[in-house]
């Protein structure tokens, strides 16, 4: 099947990190200036400090170690149907900003393809709102081109409740995304 062909292509080329949900808890000090709370029972608070989660900071101490090994970092979350690329703040522009809208609408047209779901590309700011600190912004900071955060189904009737109905939908797209992404990667390398 094309999951097991592209399995070994995983494994054998280290060039991306998956990353499920640590936009909070930034790895990096400039974390809040935009777009966060400091109640700590809002889900924009920021944690106590950078890199307050050991799961922030087994990630971070990860990527630091190996960042020139990745061309790709990306961030999985719910909801919203996005693909979100650097920067959050609206101040600041991606020095790749035109790459990372390419490679990102070819990433939504191949998700477009299996359900005719539409997902957005653009900066939180653009479509979404501003942020600060999100782990995708701080990959980029570390010299890692392509960094993107996928918000997955759905564009807000169920919130973070998806239907047991749209799960396996949600992963098929995701899948041919993420790998939209990848064969972009292996195509500049090749």
């Amino acid at each position: 099947t094309e999951a097991v062909k592209h399995g070994s292509f995983f494994f054998t080329h280290c060039f991306c990190i998956i990353v499920i949900c640590l936009s909070y808890h930034p790895p990096w000090p400039l974390f809040t200036a935009i777009g966060v709370s400091f109640n700590c029972c809002s889900k924009f608070y920021p944690g106590s400090k950078a890199m307050s989660e050991l799961e922030t900071r087994a990630v971070t101490d990860f990527v630091r170690s190996r960042k020139d090994s990745f061309l790709c970092f990306l961030s999985i979350h719910s909801y919203g149907q996005m693909l979100l690329i650097p920067y959050g703040h609206p101040n600041y522009t991606a020095p790749n900003y035109d790459e990372l809208m390419m490679v990102g609408q070819g990433a939504t047209e191949a998700i477009w393809k299996v359900h005719r779901t539409n997902y957005t590309v653009g900066t939180p700011p653009d479509v979404l709102y501003p942020i600060t600190g999100s782990a995708t912004d701080w990959a980029r900071m570390q010299g890692i081109p392509l960094t993107y955060i996928i918000e997955l189904r759905d564009n807000g009737t169920y919130r973070f409740e998806l239907p047991e109905d749209q799960i396996q939908p949600t992963c098929e797209e995701a899948y041919r995304g993420v790998l939209s992404i990848l064969n972009n990667i292996e195509e500049e390398r090749s």
